[in-house]
Parts: structure tokens; sequence; C-alpha cells
């Protein structure tokens, strides 16, 4: 009797307990058809990336190193003063194309030089960055590192899409509608800017590309700012998988290698039990 009784007591324990979650659940259910929640500011201003065509997109997509190049004038002269690549070294840039003499001026010229420590006096120094070496970090007393853009374009929805819509969207302001539902959006914070890319809304960072021809292109390319937010954001797809052309050919002889092995095993199949089926 008695492992009869604590059966029960379990089984109504059980069954209590699935009562009150079924009836929460029901509570809830009930109050979100009959009292929806309010729409946010987020949920009717942020809009989605816009669409970017780039040669990397797709499975048989590849890098256009015109564009690359470009991209990277763009990081070089606009973005370096506040974002790192910390991820990426100089002699990287040979597989964008520039010689081993050119990435040694690169290198040499970069604003931001490496820091070293002298061991014995314990104080720390800077010299001139070398072609092995990683893009140096960027650090501003009192506020810390900014971000950095190594690996940006996997770290964000959309990649690509997201930094080229954050780059061109500060000109895009809230619609009368919503300044209406949401006035507290009429005046951006002190030090903060409107960017309806961002998930926040209003970003710290001031418009980075602010008027055509920021930048001089050497293939004679204009560069508008759409341009240049098309460039940087194709280079930081680069900096994110510099070996997604190789991962490409490689996925590519892989399915190759699988439909013909699936053939020759189909065959071997049609062989092997011909005689046994008929």
């Amino acid at each position: 009797m008695l492992p009869l009784f604590i059966r029960s007591i379990k089984f109504l324990i059980g069954a209590a307990f699935i009562f009150v979650l079924g009836l929460a659940l029901f509570g809830t259910v009930k109050t979100w058809i009959q009292e929806p929640p309010a729409e946010t500011a987020e949920e009717a201003m942020h809009h989605h990336p816009k669409e970017l065509d780039l040669p990397s997109n797709g499975p048989l997509g590849k890098f256009d190193l015109a564009q690359l190049q470009r991209g990277f004038l763009v990081y070089e002269k606009v973005c370096a003063s506040c974002h790192s690549l910390n991820l990426v070294a100089f002699r990287n840039l040979a597989d964008l194309g520039y010689s081993e003499a050119e990435i040694k001026k690169i290198a040499k010229d970069w604003p931001i030089k490496q820091p070293v420590q002298d061991p014995k006096a314990g104080t720390w120094g800077e010299r001139d960055n070398l072609p092995s070496d990683r893009f140096p970090k960027v650090y501003y007393p009192g506020t810390g590192t900014p971000p950095d853009l190594s690996l940006m374009t996997k770290a964000r929805h959309d990649g690509a899409a997201y930094v080229y819509s954050l780059l061109t969207g500060y000109n895009e302001k809230p619609s009368a509608e919503n300044l209406k539902k949401f006035p507290e959006f009429a005046k951006t914070p002190d030090g903060m800017y409107f960017n309806p890319y961002f998930a926040n809304l209003n970003i710290s960072m001031p418009p980075p590309l602010t008027g055509d021809d920021q930048v001089t292109y050497t293939d004679g390319t204009r560069a508008t700012v759409d341009q240049m937010a098309k460039d940087v954001s194709a280079f930081l797809v680069w900096t994110a998988e510099p070996t997604m052309q190789s991962r490409h050919r490689a996925g590519l002889a892989v399915v190759a290698f699988l439909l013909i092995a699936t053939g020759l095993a189909y065959g071997a199949y049609l062989t092997v039990w011909r005689g046994v089926k008929h």
C-alpha cells in the first residue's frame, strides 16, 4: 500500500505542477492578446541593413583586389585613427596585391607605432612597425580601446551590409510619425548621433565619411561616400576571412568528389547486385 500511496502523491504533485504551468501560460497568452505590448522606439525606427552586392557574396564569391585596395585606403585614411585591425599583419596585405616594398613603407609610415618595453629600465617606448607586426591597437587614455574591426563583419548580423548601412545612415532622420510617438528622439543627446541602423539608434561615433573625395583613389574611381562605404565594407569582409576563396574552392572540390563518389557507388551497387536481383 505504501508504494502505491507514494506514487499517487507523486502523480498529484506532478499534475498540480503541470496545471499551474498551464494556467500561467494561459494567463500570459490571454494578457498578450488583450493588451499587446506597446511598440518600442527600436521596433519603430531601427532599420534592417540595406542590400549590398559584393563580388565576395555567395558560395562562388571572389574578392575584387582593386576594391579591397580601395577599401584598405579608406580604412587607412579614415578609420585607422580610431579602430585597429589587431588580427591582421601588415604582411597580409600581400594578398591584396601589394609588393614587399609597398608593405614595408606602409608599416614604417603607419602613424601608430609598436609599443616596446626596456627590460632594464622597465619603461615603455615605441618603434616603427615591421611587415611581420600586426596592425597596432588604438588606445585612448581614459576611454579605453575602441572596437577592433578585424572580425566586425562576422560579429554583426548581415556583416558587410551592416557596416555599409551604418556608414551611410547618418543622414537618415526619424519620420514625423515616429517623432510624434517618441518625442524624446526629436533632439539627439549631446555627443551622440542618430543612426537607424545602429541597435540603440543613437551612436557615439561621429560620421566617418563626411563627404565625397575624402580619399583619393589611385585607380581613378570616384570616391563618393557610397563608394567608400562599399569598398571599406568589402575590405572588412577580407579581414574577417582572408582565406574565403580557398574555402570556397575546397568546398566545391568536396562537393564534386561526393557527387562522383556517389555515382561510382551507385554503379558498383548495380554491378554487384545485378545477378542476385535477376
